[in-house]
């Protein structure tokens, strides 16, 4: 039983593909496109600035129970230039906007209209969180809803 449960992981996370996601202490896959407002948006941009990338959809429930950590986040942590990037996981713009808004999320989130993003970071569903840090470095990650514990454990690698 454990056995297919490890390779239904590992299918789910996309196999071993040398494009996606290696481990952390590599560079972060880039991220670039337009946002659910229309702006573009490049990762690098955010180069210097500790990041977290969160993959979400507007029909997700525990998304919506971990986005008032990551506003708290994002505001108790301004000082450090903590940067919050979201990516919309097989959703579409207008119900993202939406549920953005609803939920007082002020961080950009792109589009990933061919699924590419989630590839290139093995998302097997929602919520999915990186830990980027201001080099540009995977330090950590999250799969499934990010709670306050989980956030507290994983933040002092990309603030530092």
């Amino acid at each position: 039983m454990l056995r297919v449960v490890v390779v239904l992981v590992v299918v789910a996370l996309g196999g071993c593909s040398s494009s996606a996601v290696e481990k952390t202490g590599s560079p972060a896959p880039p991220i670039s496109g337009q946002t659910i407002d229309g702006r573009t948006l490049d990762l690098s941009t955010f180069r210097g600035r500790p990041v977290i990338v969160n993959f979400w959809a507007s029909w997700c429930g525990p998304c919506r129970a971990e986005f008032p950590v990551l506003l708290a986040a994002e505001r108790a942590h301004a000082a450090d230039r903590l940067a919050i990037v979201g990516v919309l996981y097989k959703d579409s713009d207008g119900p993202a906007r939406d549920f953005a808004a609803q939920m007082h999320a002020d961080w950009p989130t792109v589009l990933d209209p061919n699924g590419s993003l989630a590839t290139a970071y093995r998302v097997a569903a929602p919520p999915q969180s990186y830990f980027i840090d201001r080099s540009g470095v995977l330090r950590s990650m999250q799969i499934g809803e990010l709670l306050q514990v989980d956030l507290d454990r994983q933040l002092p690698a990309i603030l530092g």
